[in-house]
């Protein structure tokens, strides 16, 4: 009787500390790993203005009426720009002016006139600018005035120069990196029309030489008050 009577103590002391045990861990806190960090993508705004410096190379044609003869340049080109952007949803409208020092040569080997040459020292450009933004991406054209200078020479000639406002048309792709900084990759095509050269380079006709050239180039430009 005795064991029988121990025996139902010791099975109602296990019986209540396994309920005392259950009780103890429906009542302990929950632990949950937290969420993981969501990090927004940057949103651009291409509005404001911008400084930057640029530099390429080019290739073009210079042509002489008279004799009748062209022949091509190349050369390299750099120099600063600036800028202002205003963003209207996606699309981007801006107004760029540049300044560059320029060394786009050649000479003839034509016997018509072998040993004509013509380059250019400077180049600068106004041009406007629309794009389409797809965040920090902008794929623009571009277009508006160019002056330059023209240098011919003839053999034998004193040759002559002249300042000459044309036309720019052309298109590039700008990219936003860290904080206020883009990167840019730029084509522009340039006319900057015929000037007379005339006597000095031994002939009678005026308006007689010509200059256009391709111009590709890279820029980085920093932009103020950048919002992002």
């Amino acid at each position: 009787m005795k064991k029988y009577v121990v025996g139902c103590f010791a099975f109602v002391a296990l019986f209540a500390a396994q309920a005392a045990m259950a009780a103890d861990l429906s009542v302990a806190p929950l632990y949950k790993a937290p969420p993981p960090v969501q990090y927004a993508a940057p949103v651009y705004n291409w509005t404001g203005f911008y400084i930057g410096a640029n530099g390429g190379g080019g290739w073009g044609h210079s042509w002489w009426s008279a004799p009748g003869t062209g022949f091509n340049l190349t050369g390299g080109q750099v120099g600063g720009t600036a800028g202002y952007n205003w963003q209207f949803g996606n699309t981007v409208l801006g107004l760029e002016g540049d300044m560059d020092w320029s060394h786009l040569s050649g000479s003839s080997s034509s016997t018509l006139c072998s040993g004509c040459s013509v380059n250019d020292n400077w180049l600068s450009t106004v041009r406007g600018r629309v794009g389409y933004a797809f965040g920090g991406v902008l794929p623009y054209v571009t277009g508006g005035l160019a002056v330059g200078d023209i240098n011919a020479t003839a053999p034998g000639f004193a040759g002559a120069s002249t300042t000459n406002a044309g036309w720019t048309v052309g298109g590039g792709l700008e990219v936003a990196l860290s904080q206020n900084w883009s990167a840019k990759a730029e084509y522009l095509h340039v006319d900057l029309g015929h000037f007379n050269c005339g006597l000095n380079c031994g002939v009678a006709t005026t308006d007689n030489v010509s200059m256009h050239d391709d111009v590709v180039r890279a820029g980085l430009n920093y932009h103020f008050g950048w919002g992002k």
